[in-house]
């Protein structure tokens, strides 16, 4: 219960903050609709606030910072689970923690104090701290890519499979179930696994997949990987389950699709902006349907000859 609690308080920022809109309340009713359990949280949320004598104000109430954002959740949290300090895994697995965060579907672009540019691509947590001797950057999730600000102090992007130390570079790392990937654009990077002495340096044009005990070779990177920095998602000649399991994680809810077919080919360049379109383009380009129950579950599957 504690962690649909934390995605309850969540919710409850999103809609409380100036940007909410009406993505945002659909959204919200969709996941109260998905679980029991989260309507119980909610009314939980609500009671609350009516005893702190704080009515939601739904659309229109700002809070003034992303610290005070935080400061706020963590004592709501802490309030609903009758506990002076909430769980910190707890916590720092909620965007409310992170310095920077994506929704699902979002992408975000920040110059950091350095003169890095930060970009983040659909649902994506990133911390960072900056201090005399060194420059840090923690991907906990999601995928970034970096063009380095000039400045003498070392840079490093972790994850929790190890490190990767740009040498004046453009670069994307990608955090996956099981693995990080690696993207380099400009100049080079070193790799370091979080569990091995070794070491490696990806050139420009190379991409690496490495885990925390296991450090892959270099490869050539694929073409168009940090296309999503310019909302689209450019595929030449790729499997249709390949571009799908892509595409879903720019739409919230589920995307999925019938075995027959995963095997299917198709080229293009798709924007990222409108996903609804992009399936729908599908259907005119393959033969294939939507199987649509609802507009957080669709399905791809194949027309009947």
């Amino acid at each position: 219960m504690k962690a649909v609690l934390v995605q309850a308080v969540d919710w409850y920022v999103k809609l409380n903050d100036s940007s909410a809109n009406a993505t945002t309340q659909a959204g919200w009713q969709a996941w109260l609709a998905a679980d029991p359990r989260h309507a119980q949280a909610w009314a939980r949320v609500e009671q609350l606030q009516s005893q702190l004598g704080r009515v939601p104000a739904g659309m229109g109430r700002t809070f003034e910072s992303a610290r005070e954002q935080r400061r706020r959740a963590v004592k709501l949290l802490a309030l609903l689970l009758g506990a002076g300090v909430v769980s910190w895994q707890g916590y720092r697995r909620s965007p409310l923690s992170a310095d920077y965060a994506t929704r699902v579907g979002e992408r975000r672009q920040v110059t950091l104090a350095d003169g890095t540019r930060l970009d983040l691509n659909t649902d994506t947590q990133v911390d960072v701290h900056f201090d005399s001797e060194q420059r840090a950057i923690s991907l906990r999730r999601g995928e970034i890519c970096l063009e380095t600000g000039k400045d003498p102090r070392p840079l490093r992007v972790w994850t929790s499979d190890g490190s990767v130390e740009p040498l004046g570079t453009r670069f994307s790392v990608r955090l996956d179930e099981h693995q990080t990937r690696v993207n380099v654009e400009a100049h080079a990077v070193q790799v370091r696994p979080r569990l091995l002495p070794e070491t490696v340096r990806v050139e420009a044009g190379q991409s690496l997949l490495f885990s925390a005990d296991r450090l892959g070779q270099p490869q050539g990177s694929p073409p168009n990987g940090s296309a999503w920095t310019r909302g689209m998602l450019v595929a030449v000649n790729w499997r249709l389950d390949d571009f799908l399991g892509e595409l879903g994680r720019y739409r919230p809810g589920h995307l999925g699709w019938a075995p027959d077919v995963g095997a299917l080919r198709l080229s293009g360049a798709f924007t990222l902006d409108d996903t609804d379109a992009v399936l729908a383009n599908l259907t005119l380009s393959l033969p294939v349907r939507l199987r649509q129950f609802s507009r957080y579950w669709v399905r791809v599957e194949r027309v009947d000859a």
